[in-house]
């Protein structure tokens, strides 16, 4: 893993066991971002958009995501 990243910012979907793993095993310290139970009209939530511009990223470069070749030889 890169020595730079010391922060990982993820969603909520990401809570659980993954968060003791990776500060655990990658010294990264992990920030889960909440929704509010009951937001009263639109709330603005910290970070929240460099997570969902992080997996669009991933997502606009659809080869790191996805892999439709069938054979082997082809995906090398």
């Amino acid at each position: 893993m890169h020595a730079e990243i010391a922060t990982v910012w993820a969603d909520s979907g990401c809570a659980g066991p993954l968060v003791a793993w990776a500060e655990d095993r990658l010294n990264v310290i992990f920030k889960t971002i909440r929704r509010l139970s009951n937001p009263p009209g639109c709330i603005v939530l910290s970070r929240r958009w460099v997570v969902k511009r992080s997996l669009s990223w991933i997502m606009r470069a659809r080869r790191h995501c996805r892999n439709h070749e069938r054979l082997p030889q082809v995906n090398e």
